[in-house]
């Protein structure tokens, strides 16, 4: 058994973990080093070219999950089903109210929470009242999860990969959280109508296609930018931003017709 690794800028990231996450099903450990991403997977032999191979000690098998700490952030602490959680009536250090637990199983590394860019789109997320949200792009349903625990309803979610439908599922279930779940091309199919407020923690590219549609709610948390990338779709102002890690977030809202 060896342990291969692949490193790339973080702008390119999230291509890079796809084709990752192609090769190696099982799970992809994650680490941010400076300016660039590696990311790592098990196999006996190699899946493809191009990739450092190096051999695996004693108990690699459980490796992975090192990769994959609790997160807390404001009223939300994210995690995975293995780590301790904190018992109710327990305050997070640095916060006024009782934690929303959210127990992520990142069996196939769609995101725990722990991510620069999901970070900073859970901060934005609890600015705000609930209301009707849409999360676009749902992955394991992190941000999807976090909306339904801080009151939003109904949530919906949708991702074009049947494997994060079915993994956002599978966590709505763990979490006795009542979400619509279902797979779509957010950037082409008809979305819900009558949703106040869409969640995308995606790339600058998807982003600047999704700003062309003619449904954009009043109100939009997106993420998944590098610190320095300029996104404002016409007729929206940015309200708020966030940076973690070289990511940046940012709450949009309609400017009124004058």
């Amino acid at each position: 058994m060896k342990r291969y690794r692949l490193r790339v800028p973080a702008a390119q990231a999230e291509p890079a973990l796809a084709r990752m996450l192609d090769l190696f099903p099982q799970g992809v450990e994650e680490e941010r080093e400076g300016d660039e991403v590696v990311f790592a997977g098990y196999a006996d032999t190699a899946p493809a070219a191009g990739l450092d191979a190096a051999d695996v000690e004693p108990g690699w098998e459980d490796r992975w999950r090192e990769y994959h700490r609790p997160v807390t952030v404001g009223r939300i602490w994210v995690g995975p089903p293995w780590c301790p959680q904190p018992a109710d009536g327990a305050r997070p250090r640095g916060t006024r109210a009782w934690p929303l637990r959210i127990v992520i199983d990142p069996g196939r590394a769609f995101g725990t929470g722990g991510h620069g860019s999901t970070r900073a789109a859970l901060e934005l997320l609890q600015r705000l009242d609930p209301c009707p949200a849409l999360d676009l792009g749902c992955g394991s349903g992190v941000l999807a999860l976090a909306a339904a625990r801080l009151g939003h309803a109904p949530v919906l979610a949708c991702d074009d990969d049947p494997d994060a439908v079915e993994v956002a599922r599978e966590n709505a279930t763990r979490n006795n959280c009542d979400i619509q779940v279902w797979q779509c091309d957010a950037l082409y199919d008809e979305l819900p109508k009558a949703i106040d407020l869409w969640l995308a923690n995606l790339q600058l590219a998807p982003l600047e296609e999704l700003a062309w549609r003619p449904d954009l709610p009043a109100r939009l948390i997106v993420s998944g930018l590098l610190e320095g990338e300029a996104f404002q779709p016409p007729g929206y102002r940015v309200a708020a931003r966030r940076r973690r890690d070289g990511w940046e977030g940012l709450l949009l809202e309609r400017e009124a017709a004058v």
